[in-house]
């Protein structure tokens, strides 16, 4: 099935917390995925994060808004698929790297803007994912990153929700001296979440190579949420 977006709708607070709306109406329309929201408080982002959206920014006549979207498919890790390149294997066993896992996002956000000419991570996201910590015992919004000294050479930022990990935007250097530093800090973060007893990573969008080379798999949105809500509660 072709899916084409018809417009892009408001999604309201009560539309992401009724759960009526969601699995009668929002879910089942594949001809849907974007929706917008004016609404950058933590409850909001909480809610439409724990509904299975993956939020983004956008400006509409000079306005920023968040855009939540409930996507086709979603690309899942499972960590017994997870596959490190041979490059990889012999960068981790030449060099002693470690992940660095915080809920200080402020230097890694920094080096993701710095990365990115147009960065949806904006000032006010941060300022909403700092808002969501410690408010709900479920919700925890991290950064994990790998340095070199005080220099972060590959990082991202996500949110771990129940046993469920989701990325959201992250970075590596493009120094040829850093080759592979950016899958390393992935196959890292992924060993690491498997070791702490997380069931799967959402990488979101299938679309790009390097998720599937490191071993995720796609997922159709109705049997991603089944297995969101399985390890999300």
């Amino acid at each position: 099935m072709k899916h084409i977006q018809l417009g892009i709708h408001h999604l309201s607070y009560q539309d992401i917390t009724d759960r009526s709306i969601l699995h009668e109406k929002i879910y089942p329309d594949m001809y849907k995925n974007y929706y917008w929201s004016d609404d950058f408080s933590a409850a909001y982002y909480i809610a439409q994060a724990k509904a299975g959206f993956i939020a983004v920014t956008d400006v509409y006549e000079g306005k920023e808004l968040l855009l939540p979207e409930i996507q086709f498919s979603y690309a899942l890790l499972d960590f017994e698929d997870l596959h490190i390149s041979r490059k990889v294997k012999q960068l981790l066993n030449k060099r002693e790297l470690k992940i660095e896992i915080s809920q200080n996002l402020d230097d890694v956000a920094e080096s993701i803007g710095k990365a990115y000419k147009n960065n949806w991570l904006t000032p006010k996201y941060l300022a909403t994912l700092k808002a969501t910590q410690n408010i709900d015992k479920n919700f925890k919004v991290i950064s994990a990153c790998i340095k070199e000294g005080k220099k972060i050479i590959a990082g991202e930022i996500g949110y771990i929700i129940g046993k469920t990990y989701t990325s959201l935007s992250g970075f590596s250097s493009k120094e040829k001296k850093y080759a592979n530093y950016g899958t390393a800090q992935l196959v890292l973060l992924a060993q690491y979440l498997q070791k702490n007893g997380f069931s799967f990573w959402n990488l979101g969008q299938p679309y790009m190579d390097y998720k599937l080379a490191l071993g995720a798999k796609i997922y159709e949105r109705q049997v991603f949420l089944k297995r969101w809500f399985k390890e999300t509660a």
